[in-house]
């Protein structure tokens, strides 16, 4: 009773109850505010399910149909009759009127674009046999915004979770600390009020403190004995939902930056992963003066494979070559696939001469390599492969070095690295 012995005209029972309600009113609060964060989890995850996750489907649906909008393009380029023409353009006016892309203005807008280039193209080509060739360029041109649009889309799908994402993080980090709070506040009550309480309460909101300072994905989710107090329990039970949460949320997480960061076909790194990727590596390189360069490959004759066996085994083809780049390469080196059967590489600590040589063993490598189509055939393809020094320039320079030694390559016959002069 010292604790109240200067307290006059107040009795202990009367102390004793106001620092309950104190206690009640602060602890109260505390608890209120965690429920609160653990609604505001509850609803990030409710919003993420309900409403992200189909709007994310959404873009990637609209993504899929930009992408068939381009194939079907090629296709049409690729065609060598007029009904195979007519098909394919066909195949592009339904596309073009999907919703998902209606209901996207600049999807909408490049899809009328398109629509009626390849109708003028097709409606030219029935007079003129060059109307293909002479327009092709111009169609590579919308093929690119089509493929940049793809990866824009796709970036904005990824982007709407990681708002909800956010919310649910900074709610879990409050209601950790706000958890602390309540344990310290229930510890001194317990000291104040009943010892006999101490070990059905405050040991075990001691376990939950560690056990939320311990929470982690790479961790293995909290174990906490029985415990008498249901209280207790619900607390731990939020904590292992807590636990299970995050492991959903990264599991999440790393399939969206998945998504974001590879090419869908070939599992490489798309186009503009690799841009970034390949940026810094230049400017590392070029501050410590460390040689490094680049280089552009593309399959030669890839429109007759196509032509000849299909789509299917042309996507096959690219996936056993992207296969052969991986095992061959060294691990420091950069691939991606930079677009239709072009891909790009960086080779950090490679002089010109040294990259030569290995693509040069890479070519011979491929053009022996036999590749196993669906129905058991085998095809052989070749590769031409311009590289040049990236060590005194940006990025997309470089690679357009690269890429004017890969023509060089192609008109020399193919089947053949180049390197570019300064």
């Amino acid at each position: 009773m010292r604790l109240f012995a200067g307290l006059k005209g107040i009795r202990a029972g009367r102390a004793f109850a106001l620092l309950a309600i104190i206690f009640v009113l602060a602890f109260g609060g505390t608890v209120a505010l965690v429920v609160l964060d653990q609604q505001r989890v509850i609803n990030a995850t409710t919003r993420l399910q309900e409403q992200t996750v189909p709007e994310i489907i959404r873009y990637q649906r609209l993504a899929r149909n930009l992408e068939q909008l381009r194939q079907e393009g090629e296709r049409l380029f690729a065609a060598t009759t007029p009904q195979a023409r007519k098909q394919a353009i066909f195949v592009v006016t339904l596309v073009s009127s999907h919703p998902s892309l209606l209901e996207h203005r600049e999807s909408a807008e490049l899809a009328r674009q398109v629509e009626r280039f390849l109708v003028d193209v097709v409606r030219q080509s029935a007079s003129d046999p060059l109307a293909l060739a002479k327009h092709y360029e111009e169609w590579q041109r919308l093929a690119a915004r089509l493929g940049l649009l793809v990866d824009d889309v796709s970036v904005q799908g990824t982007n709407l979770a990681y708002v909800d994402l956010g919310d649910v993080s900074a709610a879990m980090h409050q209601a950790r600390f706000k958890l602390a709070a309540a344990l310290a506040m229930v510890g001194l009550f317990l000291v104040v009020f009943l010892i006999l309480l101490r070990a059905h309460l405050i040991h075990p909101l001691q376990r939950i403190d560690r056990a939320l300072s311990d929470l982690g994905v790479d961790r293995p989710p909290p174990e906490f004995k029985p415990s008498a107090t249901l209280e207790i329990q619900a607390v731990e039970d939020a904590i292992g939902e807590l636990h299970a949460s995050l492991l959903k949320n990264e599991e999440a997480r790393l399939a969206l930056e998945k998504l974001a960061n590879k090419d869908g076909l070939t599992g490489l790194a798309n186009h503009r992963h690799f841009m970034l990727a390949a940026d810094a590596e230049l400017q590392r390189a070029q501050r410590y003066q460390r040689p490094i360069t680049v280089g552009m490959a593309d399959l030669d004759s890839f429109k007759q494979l196509n032509d000849t066996y299909g789509h299917a085994a042309g996507d096959a083809v690219l996936r056993a070559f992207s296969a052969l780049m991986l095992d061959t390469l060294r691990q420091s080196d950069l691939i991606c696939r930079y677009g239709g059967e072009e891909f790009a590489f960086v080779f950090p600590e490679s002089s010109l001469a040294e990259t030569v040589m290995l693509a040069e063993r890479f070519r011979a490598l491929c053009a022996d390599y036999d590749i196993r189509l669906a129905d058991g055939r085998l095809v052989r393809v070749t590769m031409s492969m311009g590289v040049a020094d990236a060590s005194d320039c940006p990025i997309e320079v470089a690679l357009k070095r690269a890429d004017e030694a890969l023509y060089q390559a192609k008109d020399q016959g193919r089947n053949r690295v180049v390197a570019a002069g300064k």
